[in-house]
């Protein structure tokens, strides 16, 4: 059995930190519990943390839920989808996870170098009469290019669902990145940009879809004596939610110092030919700075990424693989022949790494993790 241990004691710069508020803002919200004695169920907290969120996110529609998979399994199946999927195998777990504990069959598009997101062009060459929809994932907080992909799908009568859990807050021009698709996810997980703790979000434009989304986050119970149909437990509880109150406070705040991180690393590292940083589709994008990816071309830098990786580690400084494998070639998935051939997902999976990245994270400290790389080139 696999199990990740941790201790108290470890030593080095890590590749997130979790973002938290000052503590005397949270215990006063505890306060609110205590008297209350509301712990779940939709309670007060829930309730105020839904309408903020939507309010910031500019929608109609927000249901928090206890994390981002369980958000998007559920959506999925409120959507009864029944057929093939069209999405990236660069992503996490969770994507290819929700399609198929939901029946459907994932069929996989490549991606673009510029970005990691979905390549538009290489969508219509994947439809068949099978295909029901297009599960598009905005990577790193970088969107895809949503005006290209909701084209695709209205000409051809496919539903659009976004895996946005790195996107919470990424505007494009004026408009938040919730206001695409018939269905958003986000998650806010702790390592996230915004997080609850664990926890998550469905942003769900038609109404019947999103009142039986939250019926099957809550068993599908439809009244004190009537379970209609078989749901799932995916409620979001009051500490989580107050821990949303929270840190929404603070999400701006905490996004321009992670901006303020990354433009350290994006100035120490330009101009090292074979290492590159990403952009965005479109200069208007309001970027929320989730993840900093670097990728390490071993043919030009003679450095393979794995060897970045451990040499970093050898300083204490870990990096993370960051997406890899990819979905397509985890054991569960690589001997089921799902179609799609993805060559630019997989060089890129091949030479990413995800550097240490997070609100707190003194400026000294990426000037010397730059210089570390820089010896190594």
């Amino acid at each position: 059995m696999y199990v990740k241990k941790y201790s108290d004691d470890r030593k080095g710069v890590f590749v997130t930190k979790p973002s938290l508020p000052p503590l005397e803002e949270y215990v006063e919200y505890l306060k609110r519990i205590w008297e209350k004695s509301t712990l779940t169920n939709m309670g007060p907290l829930h309730e105020e943390f839904r309408e903020k969120l939507s309010e910031f996110l500019d929608v109609d529609i927000c249901v928090p839920s206890c994390n981002g998979h369980m958000a998007l399994e559920l959506a999925l199946q409120a959507l009864n989808l029944k057929g093939e999927i069209i999405t990236t195998p660069y992503t996490f777990a969770s994507t290819t996870h929700a399609i198929v504990r939901n029946g459907c069959t994932p069929v996989f598009c490549d991606v673009r170098e510029s970005d990691c997101t979905m390549d538009p062009e290489k969508i219509e060459s994947l439809i068949t009469d099978k295909t029901v929809a297009i599960l598009p994932v905005h990577v790193y907080g970088m969107p895809c290019n949503v005006e290209e992909i909701e084209k695709i799908a209205k000409k051809h009568g496919l539903k659009v669902i976004y895996d946005a859990a790195h996107a919470f807050g990424v505007k494009i021009g004026e408009k938040n990145i919730s206001s695409y698709g018939d269905v958003s996810m986000f998650s806010f997980h702790a390592t996230k940009s915004f997080n609850t703790i664990e926890g998550g979000c469905a942003v769900i434009k038609d109404y019947n879809v999103a009142v039986r989304f939250y019926q099957l986050i809550n068993f599908g119970i439809m009244g004190e004596e009537n379970v209609a149909f078989v749901g799932a437990n995916a409620k979001m509880n009051e500490f989580e939610a107050a821990m949303g109150l929270c840190n929404l406070v603070h999400f701006e705040e905490n996004r321009l110092k992670r901006k303020a991180v990354y433009e350290i690393y994006e100035r120490e590292l330009a101009g090292i030919d074979g290492i590159r940083m990403l952009k965005p589709y479109r200069r208007d994008v309001e970027r929320n700075y989730s993840y900093c990816p670097v990728f390490y071309d071993e043919e030009v830098l003679g450095v393979s990424r794995d060897t970045v990786y451990k040499k970093m580690a050898e300083h204490n400084i870990f990096t993370r693989k960051y997406f890899y494998p990819l979905t397509s070639e985890f054991d569960c998935y690589k001997s089921l022949g799902y179609n799609g051939e993805t060559p630019v997902a997989r060089r890129l999976s091949r030479q990413v790494l995800t550097m240490p990245f997070y609100a707190d994270l003194e400026k000294e400290t990426v000037v010397e993790i730059c210089n570390l790389l820089k010896e190594m080139f």
